[in-house]
């Protein structure tokens, strides 16, 4: 069953018949319900999409890009804030999200190639990943978020390394000197567990280099050893942070405190810690980052970024760059929230 077929067993044009599904306002009513009422009849779902976007040169869709699985956009509280920001943008000029999964194995970058897409919003990827390399390839309107810098393309941003430094410098100020770190990935070789300066020197991923490098900014200005400071990697999630509670714990000396560079490992390892017999505050503070919705209700220091705004200011980037602007670069302001979760040593 074909658009022709229908329209021959109609008597109208193929146009009339086209007109009925894709462009109603040409059509007068009683005519497009006669088409509509035997496309049905004949089972006939509609013109297909990759030939209507093909004719007008636009798909409808904004392509997202995430290092994650599929289910790491609905469960991580920040990624759900930006990704709601963008939508919110999308659906207003009318243009839908495609998620485009890309895994720490490179994932499948044809599937990016295949996408039928007007632009691309790059979230969270490192450096030279396939699929960033595919959509640059598609030379398509792209904006990218809390990936590296890519020369020419446009990027939104938080600031990453101040707001780390405030969220150290505030447990020193309270007196706090061991203090350890609980890092998002460094890199994307699935490595979970302790790491040496080395490696925390290498960080392919941009959030985790920025506010590894405001932590170390913050150390070392008191007079401590960054190369010291014991630091636990792994996946944004709370399981990794109370993981990661239970081996800085038995270190000794003990530390005092925890940097947590998300909310997500920050509140796993107030669980974790908890679980070990440890009373919080008191025996052991613990700042986050983000202040996704789960930071108040839990009472977490944390660093604020706009994450509503910052998928918002990505959404109007892209579609500026789907009309053939050229949108400058965004970097949003942090603020260090101070609440029930840290206290003097």
């Amino acid at each position: 069953m074909t658009l022709q077929t229908l329209a021959d067993r109609l008597g109208v044009s193929r146009t009339t018949a086209s007109n009925a599904f894709n462009r109603p306002d040409q059509l007068n009513p009683a005519l497009r319900e006669r088409v509509l009422a035997l496309a049905a009849e004949l089972g006939y779902a509609g013109p297909d999409p990759r030939g209507r976007a093909l004719r007008s040169g636009r798909a409808g869709a904004i392509g997202v890009l995430l290092t994650e699985r599929l289910s790491y956009a609905f469960g991580d509280p920040a990624a759900v804030a930006t990704l709601r920001g963008l939508a919110l943008e999308a659906e207003q000029a009318g243009i839908s999200l495609s998620l485009l999964p890309a895994p720490l194995s490179g994932g499948d970058a044809e599937s990016v190639m295949r996408a039928l897409v007007d632009a691309c919003f790059v979230y969270a990827l490192p450096e030279d990943h396939p699929s960033l390399a595919a959509a640059l390839e598609r030379r398509l309107p792209m904006v990218i978020c809390d990936t590296p810098h890519v020369p020419g393309v446009p990027l939104v941003s938080v600031d990453d390394r101040g707001g780390a430094r405030a969220a150290a410098q505030h447990l020193l100020d309270l007196g706090h000197r061991r203090i350890a770190v609980v890092t998002l990935r460094i890199r994307e070789d699935g490595h979970r567990g302790m790491v040496d300066a080395a490696r925390r020197a290498t960080a392919r991923y941009r959030v985790t280099g920025l506010r590894l490098a405001g932590y170390a900014d913050a150390i070392a200005r008191a007079g401590l050893d960054w190369a010291a400071v014991p630091v636990y990697e792994g996946p944004n999630a709370r399981e990794l942070g109370a993981e990661a509670a239970a081996a800085l714990l038995a270190l000794e000396p003990r530390p005092t405190a925890l940097l947590g560079m998300s909310d997500e490992l920050a509140l796993g390892a107030i669980d974790g810690a908890r679980a070990a017999g440890l009373e919080l505050p008191r025996e052991l503070s613990v700042v986050g980052f983000d202040d996704a919705p789960p930071a108040s209700s839990r009472g977490l220091t944390t660093v604020r970024q706009p994450l509503l705004e910052k998928g918002r200011s990505a959404g109007r980037m892209l579609l500026e760059a789907i009309e053939g602007g050229t949108p400058p670069d965004v970097e949003l302001p942090t603020e260090l929230v101070v609440r029930g979760s840290t206290l003097r040593p």
